[in-house]
């Protein structure tokens, strides 16, 4: 299957949740915005959509891998009409020095020929802010924030344009916050000075909502931005302001009720998601998973499946992985970073399946990577994107899943308030 019409914005995410985030920002700004798993298959039955959000799962993959998957997707949406393309980064710039934002950058920004890029993850709205091309979380720098205690990603600087500038090829310059208060005009031209200087990338700083507005109309009329879902936001802003794009209702695309049993899953193991994990012991039957048990391969999926299944016909159950960092990081020392997180990802995607055969319709998933190895087990090809549970995280409707309709909440690990599981299990009917 082929479009009946191009597609104004493509974009491509560096894992699911980020793509959940940005698909429910450029809805609620009036594009109409479908969600896939990978790069689609041609044959996949899609809408008249404005803006498609390729998923990947990137961020932490060999930086090599990360390009080529990055590649085909932008190959995908450029030959779909897309004529700009937003390499969608987290908002806290999760990365090593040895990418991926980087390597990812340098590959598109060589394949559409692009002369300098702007980058931001600004997003004001959800706290993140960039001045003098620092990265604020809340009112403390990124260094600062529970972001340096990342157990996959640990961020120890907050100025993006060293960070960039250590993973790229490109020089990296600055646009600061008194040219983008002067308008898309000056940024413009800021951006043309720098180009001219032989710099690809420039970090641009972003304070407030109407500084992404800015930096959208100035991104959209280059075929290439990296940045989070703020970019995206001021992206489709300037879509609709220059007539690009007719704005829509926001997208219920919820449809008749599944029902079903409903799941939690949780992976992250940010502050926030403790504390929702907390709080929903309230509510719910809770199940804390043994990390040690599963990265020496002994069969915790199985007992989780043992005891959520005589529960679920009684309401919502939550099963969870998630462990304080200092928990994380003697786990990671006595098995290996990348040892440990692969068994429990892989754990956690074995009890969704598993749920899923034992006819759950409903299910959330807390934390970037587990969502990633659930979708990719459930072999979900893509999404229509619904109401909003929190901010950055919609309800999600399956399209083309092998078990038929359901409902899904794929959410960032920092994402949500204090009651996230319950509200987002109220929305999802």
């Amino acid at each position: 299957m082929t479009f009946a019409a191009k597609i104004s914005l493509g974009c491509i995410a560096d894992d699911y949740t980020g793509a959940s985030d940005l698909a429910n920002t450029l809805t609620r700004a009036g594009l109409r915005t479908v969600q896939t798993i990978g790069v689609p298959a041609d044959d996949l039955a899609l809408p008249e959509v404005d803006a498609v959000v390729v998923s990947l799962k990137s961020r932490s993959i060999d930086a090599g891998l990360a390009v080529s998957r990055s590649r085909a997707a932008d190959k995908w949406l450029r030959s779909r009409g897309a004529g700009h393309v937003l390499f969608k980064i987290c908002s806290t710039f999760d990365s090593t020095d040895a990418g991926n934002i980087g390597p990812v950058m340098d590959a598109l920004r060589a394949d559409c020929g692009e002369t300098a890029v702007l980058v931001t993850p600004a997003f004001p709205e959800t706290g993140r802010t960039v001045y003098q091309g620092n990265l604020f979380v809340g009112a403390v720098p990124l260094n600062e924030s529970p972001l340096k205690d990342h157990p996959l990603n640990p961020m120890h600087d907050s100025n993006l344009v060293r960070v960039l500038a250590r993973q790229s090829k490109a020089q990296i310059g600055l646009v600061d916050l008194a040219i983008v208060t002067r308008g898309a005009d000056a940024v413009r031209a800021r951006l043309a000075e720098l180009a001219g200087k032989g710099i690809g990338a420039a970090i641009i700083d972003a304070v407030f909502d109407r500084d992404l507005e800015t930096i959208g109309l100035v991104a959209a009329q280059h075929r290439l931005s990296v940045g989070a879902s703020g970019m995206g936001l001021g992206l489709a802003r300037a879509l609709v302001s220059t007539g690009k794009v007719t704005s829509t209702a926001a997208s219920s695309a919820a449809g008749a009720a599944v029902g079903g049993p409903a799941a939690c899953l949780a992976g992250s193991c940010s502050q926030a998601t403790l504390q929702q994990i907390a709080n929903a012991e309230r509510v719910m039957p809770v199940l804390h998973l043994d990390p040690d048990r599963i990265t020496m391969g002994e069969d915790e999926a199985q007992r989780a499946l043992a005891w959520a299944k005589p529960r679920l016909a009684d309401g919502p159950v939550l099963i969870a992985s998630s462990s304080t960092p200092d928990q994380v990081a003697a786990l990671q020392a006595r098995h290996g970073r990348d040892a440990a997180g692969h068994a429990i990802e892989q754990a956690m995607a074995d009890i969704a399946e598993g749920l899923v055969r034992a006819g759950v319709k409903r299910l959330v998933v807390a934390g970037g990577e587990t969502s990633g190895a659930v979708v990719d087990r459930l072999k979900i090809p893509g999404f229509l994107v619904g109401a909003e549970i929190a901010a950055g995280v919609p309800v999600l409707r399956a399209v083309g899943a092998e078990k038929g309709d359901m409902l899904l909440a794929l959410k960032s690990g920092n994402f949500g308030g204090a009651e996230f599981f319950s509200d987002a299990l109220g929305l999802m009917r």
